[in-house]
């Protein structure tokens, strides 16, 4: 196999950084970590073929240090950097320094990052393509009288939003004309904090929306396709948790006129590489443009499910200055395919962080089952970082199908040492309004404010017990599940006790 590139440097860690070298490793071209202190020992650097050392866990010395990444990359004689997603993905002057440096930048041009970054001036672009978007202000401003006149326009309720936002940043929906000062200022106030830019627009905060997106890619050659949606409803504070294709809201037309809609967002920004074009769809079948991410989305897996394309292969081929390998007439959708996101997060204790060392990791398997993991076995899970350890993904025939093997696959999932938020996806899934494709934006407050946890402490107990009374040895591999302590059970599983705290 001809290698495209001479050696790939994937700036990134944890799941992404492992998907991405599986697809190097898939291509034959090797692959590069990088990696913090903190990271010593984690999955993505023990996979590459080679690492470099970046610094100190905070990320502005590690992860964020663009100048020390590039160097990083020059210094192993990696010819191409993947940015995965989060860290330097999405930022402009990394991928302008990358091609001064005679780096290929797997992704888009700095042009079409920093375009599309900014929602109020993406906003501007797509009125002209003629792609339909949220009523609202046409553009950013300061003035409070704009802010009422847009609002009144509009009619409320209304959101306030960051132009330079994600991850619910500096939004803040607005009921009554009295709310709307203190909302504006109070927007601005975290825009400046989270992004060094104060600068919020206004626009009609839809009732009961579905989040679709939709899956693009692009080469460099004039071909631009579209590969389905993708239902990311169920959030909690505005961070998705699970995702599934295709949406029970979305039929053949209304895909064919979204998908359409999503190439036009690409074409307007001149857009290449993989990309995410994010709608919002009201009850009554109207949809708008909400913003587009010009990156691999975390969600990724659940589009190669069903349509059988690598995503990331392909993003690399596209990288490396070949066409497209399909058309939108050889696109297919088969089946329905479901992803959880496993964080290190106390789904029993309102999604609060975790902290801690893997004392036992086990994946689930079996067809149409896919674990995407950065973690392992006696890695230390700390705070510096997102809490996303991996993403399990199942595949079946039908949709029904698709959330019982997601439930069971939850269920053989076994993460000890570590809380996380499965018992509470598998509430979700089995909830009778998930059950009938009821997935609203709000489905998290509406319908599982009131839940129980539905733990059951005996069973954990004799998990825990299980993975630490097992043989002695060590190992780094996905679904091993030794522990190397020689202390008894009781003494190494410390807070699993009766009546104490089920880490999971």
């Amino acid at each position: 196999m001809s290698r495209l590139f001479k050696k790939i440097l994937v700036a990134n860690r944890s799941e992404i950084a492992v998907r991405v070298m599986n697809a190097c490793r898939t291509l034959g071209i090797p692959s590069v970590a990088v990696y913090s202190d903190a990271d010593q020992n984690a999955r993505h650097r023990l996979m590459a073929d080679e690492s470099v050392h970046l610094g100190p866990p905070p990320p502005r010395e590690s992860y964020l240090d663009i100048d020390k990444i590039i160097a990083a990359a020059k210094d192993v004689g990696a010819d191409t950097i993947h940015p995965g997603y989060g860290f330097l993905a999405e930022n402009p002057e990394f991928a302008t320094k990358c091609t001064k440096a005679g780096i290929t930048f797997i992704g888009p041009d700095a042009e079409a990052i920093k375009l599309l970054g900014n929602k109020v001036e993406s906003r501007i672009k797509m009125v002209d393509a003629g792609v339909p978007l949220i009523p609202g202000m046409k553009g950013a401003a300061k003035d409070p009288n704009q802010f009422k006149n847009a609002a009144d326009e509009a009619g409320y309720p209304v959101m306030i939003k960051a132009a330079a936002g994600g991850g619910g940043k500096g939004m803040r929906v607005v009921h009554t004309p009295e709310e709307l000062q203190p909302a504006i200022e109070a927007a601005q106030r975290e825009a400046l904090n989270a992004f060094n830019d104060d600068t919020v627009y206004l626009e009609k905060y839809i009732v009961k929306p579905r989040h679709i997106e939709f899956q693009i890619m692009a080469d460099h050659h004039g071909n631009c396709v579209h590969l389905f949606e993708r239902e990311c409803s169920i959030q909690r504070r505005h961070q998705k948790i699970i995702e599934e294709t295709p949406s029970t809201a979305v039929d053949h037309d209304l895909r064919m006129r979204m998908g359409a809609d999503a190439v036009k967002v690409a074409k307007a920004a001149n857009y290449k590489n993989a990309g995410t074009v994010e709608f919002l769809l009201d009850e009554s079948g109207h949809y708008y443009f909400l913003e587009m991410n010009t990156r691999i989305q975390v969600e990724h897996p659940i589009t190669e499910m069903v349509t059988g394309i690598d995503l990331v292969v392909e993003q690399i081929r596209v990288a490396a200055g070949e066409k497209l390998s399909f058309d939108q007439e050889s696109l297919r959708q088969r089946g329905h395919a479901i992803e959880c996101r496993i964080y290190a997060e106390d789904g029993e204790n309102n999604f609060m962080p975790s902290t801690g060392s893997i004392l036992h990791y086990s994946e689930p398997s079996g067809p149409g089952v896919r674990v995407d993991s950065g973690i392992r076995l006696g890695m230390e899970i700390g705070i510096d970082y997102d809490p996303i350890m991996a993403k399990l993904i199942v595949h079946a025939p039908d949709r029904d199908l698709a959330i019982g093997k997601m439930i069971q696959a939850l269920n053989e999932y076994k993460i000890l040492g570590v809380r996380t938020s499965k018992r509470f996806m598998i509430d979700v899934l089995n909830h009778p309004a998930f059950i009938k494709g009821e997935t609203f934006t709000d489905f998290i407050e509406l319908n599982m404010s009131e839940r129980e946890s539905s733990e059951d402490v005996l069973r954990e107990i004799g998990a825990a017990v299980a993975a630490c009374a097992a043989t002695n040895g060590n190992s780094s591999g996905a679904g091993e599940t030794v522990s190397s302590s020689p202390m008894t059970p009781w003494q190494t599983i410390g807070q699993w006790e009766i009546g104490g705290t089920i880490n999971e």
